[in-house]
């Protein structure tokens, strides 16, 4: 758990898959980045869900609720999903939370590895919301775009995850940057898609950063050119990175990442040499799974 000022900031996790290394680190050989994420023998390197559960204002806010529960078993043996840590409900529990507790769900992007968690089948086979009394909140842009996927697109765009929530009017579309709360704000980080949406947690002088896929592992924050192959705008997310890494050097913010099994939580400050670093956060600083 982390204390930024009088909010807490708790990571749940969402569950934990192994994905190809070539598509989480593009064109970055190898050789180099598996330096930071060990390959299995088939080349698949673990990717954690992680979601943030923000206690802030006597209200409980959700940011990204991972893969949920209504995978089919095909697709969860395809992802090699697991749930060392227990399941984003299990994490809730862990915290006296029920899903009817939550009152708002920030999602960062519709992809379905962020969102899928939005909704759930009941015991008779009906779709319904997960958190039945939070509002959910995504860009326009980005719904817009997960609502008419191309073939690039469509396999992780999947309709049933937000659209019966927009329709009920749960699901608030946004245009542009917004503060959801004092002090809790979503910022448009475009470049993994041009609707994607980061999370900026400020009280007490205090600040946390989760940028999502903004930097999927940890590393790619750090290093500009290093981004993944799901990317829908590269370059985008390079320019996006660098307007960002110079906020992160003046705010030092401590920074959650989504995916990274290795580096959960760092800081990022200039180095000797005014280079921006990554100082990785241990367990004893906060960084470990509520």
């Amino acid at each position: 758990m982390f204390q930024i000022g009088a909010f807490e900031v708790h990571v749940i996790s969402g569950g934990l898959v192994y994905v190809d290394g070539g598509g989480a680190f593009g064109l970055v050989p190898r050789a180099l980045w598996s330096r930071y994420q060990t390959p299995n023998a088939e080349h698949h390197i673990p990717m954690c869900l992680n979601c943030l559960l923000v206690k802030a204002h006597g209200k409980n806010i959700l940011v990204d609720t991972g893969m949920g529960f209504k995978m089919p078993p095909k697709m969860v043996e395809q992802w090699h999903l697991s749930h060392p840590h227990g399941t984003l409900l299990d994490g809730l529990a862990r915290l006296g939370l029920q899903p009817s507790d939550i009152d708002l769900v920030i999602n960062t992007h519709l992809h379905g590895d962020h969102c899928e968690g939005n909704t759930s089948f009941d015991a008779e086979g009906n779709l319904i919301p997960t958190f039945p009394n939070a509002e959910h909140v995504v860009q326009c842009r980005e719904y817009q775009d997960a609502s008419n996927p191309n073939e690039r697109t469509r396999a992780t765009y999947i309709n049933f995850n937000f659209e019966p929530l927009v329709a009920s009017g749960q699901m608030r579309l946004l245009d542009g940057d917004e503060e959801f709360l004092a002090g809790i704000r979503g910022v448009v980080t475009p470049g993994h898609t041009p609707g994607h949406m980061s999370v900026v947690i400020e009280d007490g002088g205090q600040s946390l950063f989760f940028p999502c896929d903004l930097a999927t592992y940890a590393i790619q924050f750090e290093k500009l050119g290093w981004m993944t192959a799901y990317d829908v705008e590269p370059l985008v997310t390079l320019e996006t990175k660098r307007r960002w890494q110079k906020w992160a050097l003046e705010h030092d913010p401590i920074i959650v990442f989504p995916h990274d099994t290795v580096v959960m939580a760092a800081q990022f400050r200039a180095d000797e040499k005014g280079q921006g670093r990554l100082k990785p956060l241990s367990s004893e600083d906060g960084a470990c799974y509520s």
